[in-house]
């Protein structure tokens, strides 16, 4: 049987658990578990290992983004962003687990997996994403040379979600207010169109909820007709799915456009 790659799980504990906008929350994870893992990876993801949902025996996985990594006098430590959806009643398993997070919880965590970083030498990016995406977007906007040009779209839930982002000042943010996530499939498609579309040599980035994307798609794909070596694009959840089977769904996607 063929050996896997993936680094075997770690033990984590929670360092610190904070707000750090209206609906978003940041937990720190540190502990001796960290101790060889690889530096330089902010933009990758970590799979959060969580009890079995109801009524299964098989533990809960979910993936989030590491939005910054460092290290301190005690050690290395990784942040991970939550979008907060609705109320605690409404939360999913990773986000519930989240907001009961206490100082010296472990939780075992996988990876890390690869970013999806942008290419550095595009004459103009276009990037387009909600509040899943957003740590991803973060990195991502951080990372670019600071001659970098383009625009962003980013959805988010409220006006006080808007968060500082580095990015070169070439790189115009635009934030897209949208009270109940997962409707609305046109918002941030409809802005990407209404801004018209460079003479330029393009790149974009585009992860966001199912619907989204496929607007997305529909318009950067098909109609603008970019490549893989000028595209990214993602649907990071489905609205009223599981991880689990939004996976089934975006893999019976993949297949019937050839993704």
């Amino acid at each position: 049987m063929a050996q896997s790659n993936r680094p075997a799980p770690r033990t984590l504990e929670v360092i610190r658990s904070e707000p750090f906008t209206r609906n978003m929350l940041r937990i720190t994870l540190g502990g001796p578990g960290l101790d060889d893992f690889p530096e330089g990876q902010e933009g990758g993801y970590v799979k959060l290992t969580l009890p079995p949902l109801p009524g299964t025996e098989k533990p809960t996985v979910r993936t989030y983004t590491i939005r910054n990594q460092r290290r301190t006098a005690n050690g290395q430590e990784i942040d991970v962003d939550f979008a907060l959806h609705g109320s605690q009643d409404e939360a999913g398993p990773a986000t519930e687990w989240a907001m009961a997070a206490e100082q010296g919880q472990a939780i075992m965590v996988g990876g890390p997996g690869p970013a999806k970083p942008l290419p550095e030498g595009s004459a103009w990016y276009v990037i387009a994403g909600d509040m899943a995406a957003l740590p991803a977007i973060g990195v991502n906007l951080e990372q670019l040379g600071r001659d970098a040009r383009g625009t962003a779209y980013i959805e988010i839930q409220h006006e006080d979600d808007r968060q500082a982002i580095d990015c070169p000042p070439g790189i115009e943010i635009n934030w897209l207010v949208n009270p109940t996530p997962g409707e609305k499939g046109e918002l941030l498609a409809s802005h990407v169109r209404a801004a018209g579309w460079p003479e330029e040599d393009v790149y974009a980035w585009a992860a966001c909820e199912f619907n989204s994307m496929r607007a997305l798609r529909a318009y950067l794909r098909e109609e603008k007709a970019l490549g893989r070596d000028q595209l990214y694009i993602s649907s990071y959840w489905k609205a009223g799915d599981t991880e689990d089977s939004h996976k089934v769904i975006k893999r019976e996607d993949a297949e019937a456009t050839g993704a």
